[in-house]
């Protein structure tokens, strides 16, 4: 993905949020009002257009225009309702969902507290293979639902689900979870009208969504998304737009020119090429701010034995210059990362990673050769080519190439989905370059998507990193009954996979996004690295 988005994968080498990620199709002139249709840069969705189906930052883009959750994040991170008229539990494990009158899919059909628990079944059961299936997990009868390998569900429904009446859902979890709220914002939480179960496959390319805008046309893959305002949404009022193309790009840098010409209006992702220049380009359109991402290099280490010794993995990490990629590369558009929760959430510590994350070339070629080193003393090494991370992946081999003497090959895969998609495949053996930014805000969902042993099947663990320990840390994490044990036992669960390292933190992302001259500066992009649409205003 080109930035972070709402707790996904990230794809792009700058990734987008407010402080407190070849050829594309063609745009779209309609017009509304006298406003000219809005053109966003987008790299290519993973996969169709199907809330629970979407754990990277393209596609959760298009998710948070066609839907409106029950929770938003405003600029301090903190959880607002939305679509919800009241969210109320006294044990934080039975919740009550009270919705708000007015909210109608696009094709005219009521949205219901059934919409909400059709959605969430849905995307539990594990024989829809669904994205972001874990993120159910809390909920009892999620287990019924996810019997495992090569067995069959005897259920396709959640006993922890339970429609009260028309606008209210009772959510049951297997424990005290404080932070089921916080969750609820992320797009796996969306709710789905009745046409997407008879045929969810049409579904992917042409989705029925509740938010502020609705489809025109179908998804074309390699070109575009085309959306207009949906005018019967109760916040419509707000929108000053007629709609939004999300045009598909697989170059950044013709991106950029297209944002120069005023052929693009929204990028989120300026690329590296033009980030000593962005400022004087845009002006006061230059948009810079903190973000919620963290870079990453990750080891399959479940399924290429080369990289299963962690005094490996740290030698590396021990032998990359993270200061001098993030001033010389990011040119600043990046600090080194210490940490692989963010510095924007509650649980970051300042220097936790230690000595593995603190460049000493001498030290790590004599733990990388006291480990053994690597077979033919070669690596490879992946990224999306379609997210400008060239520059910096080919900067981090010729540091391991002089640093620990390997012969490391750089292998571009052209769309960031093709990546994702070989490694959930198991498909790819090297080393690999990921992102990852906020689902929501939560030291907890920068550890269990991505390191736990759910995750693997069902979601974000492409190293197949499994250790008992960990996930013991993690279940009292999520049923502390104050914040402050929370964050302690997230924070321990932390401090081991820091130590077993099976992904390497880079670098925390930077805000770094530019508009054209056809859009007012002012735009406001969250800490999921997603636009307030409301905020849009043509020039």
């Amino acid at each position: 993905m080109r930035g972070a988005k709402s707790a996904k994968w990230v794809a792009g080498a700058i990734v987008v949020a407010l402080a407190a990620t070849a050829c594309g199709g063609g745009g779209s002139d309609s017009k509304a009002n006298g406003a000219k249709q809005v053109v966003m840069e987008l790299g290519e969705p993973q996969n169709g257009l199907i809330p629970s189906n979407t754990y990277e930052s393209e596609g959760s883009e298009v998710m948070n225009a066609l839907f409106t959750g029950l929770v938003r994040y405003d600029e301090k991170n903190e959880t607002q309702l939305d679509m919800a008229e009241s969210i109320e539990t006294k044990d934080s494990k039975v919740w009550t969902i009270k919705l708000k009158d007015g909210y109608t899919f696009h094709n005219g059909e009521a949205v219901t507290a059934q919409s909400f628990a059709d959605a969430w079944n849905y995307g539990a059961n594990q024989d829809n293979t669904q994205e972001t299936n874990p993120l159910y997990n809390k909920i009892e009868g999620y287990a019924d639902l996810n019997p495992g390998q090569g067995k069959k569900p005897a259920t396709d429904t959640m006993k922890g689900l339970k429609v009260v009446d028309e606008k209210t859902l009772e959510v049951t979890l297997t424990a005290p979870f404080s932070a089921f709220k916080t969750m609820l914002g992320f797009n796996a939480f969306y709710p789905l009208p009745k046409a997407f179960f008879k045929d969810p496959k049409s579904f992917e390319t042409a989705p029925i969504g509740n938010g502020m805008f609705k489809m025109d046309g179908k998804f074309v893959r390699n070109q575009q998304i085309k959306t207009v305002k949906y005018d019967k949404h109760p916040d419509a009022g707000q929108v000053k737009i007629p709609g939004v193309t999300f045009k598909i790009y697989n170059n950044q840098d013709t991106a950029y020119r297209d944002l120069l010409g005023g052929r693009v209006d929204i990028m989120d992702t300026v690329p590296l090429s033009a980030m000593t220049t962005a400022a004087k380009d845009l002006g006061e359109r230059y948009i810079q701010g903190t973000d919620s991402g963290v870079g990453y290099i990750g080891f399959p280490i479940k399924y290429n034995k080369v990289y299963a010794k962690p005094e490996i993995r740290k030698a590396i990490s021990q032998a990359i210059d993270r200061k001098a990629i993030t001033e010389k590369i990011f040119v600043n558009t990046r600090t080194p990362a210490d940490d692989f929760i963010n510095p924007l959430v509650p649980g970051y510590r300042s220097g936790a990673c230690g000595a593995p994350c603190t460049f000493d070339p001498a030290a790590a070629k004599k733990a990388f050769d006291a480990a053994g080193g690597l077979p033919g003393n070669k690596m490879e090494l992946g990224y999306n080519a379609d997210g400008g991370h060239k520059d910096w992946i080919e900067a981090v081999a010729a540091q391991l190439e002089k640093n620990l003497g390997v012969d490391v090959t750089v292998k571009p895969f052209e769309q960031f989905q093709t990546i994702l998609n070989d490694l959930g495949d198991k498909k790819y053996g090297g080393a690999f370059r990921l992102a990852w930014s906020m689902d929501y805000p939560h030291p907890e969902n920068y550890l269990r998507p991505i390191f736990s042993e759910d995750a693997i099947e069902h979601g974000s663990n492409y190293s197949g990193y499994v250790n008992p320990e960990v996930e013991k840390l993690l279940d009292q994490g999520d049923t502390a009954t104050t914040e402050d044990a929370a964050i302690k036992a997230y924070q321990q669960a932390d401090d081991i996979i820091l130590k077993d390292m099976p992904y390497i933190p880079v670098y925390f992302y930077k805000l770094n996004a530019g508009l054209s001259k056809n859009i007012k500066p002012g735009v406001r992009i969250d800490n999921m690295t997603q636009i307030d649409w409301t905020t849009v205003n043509p020039a």
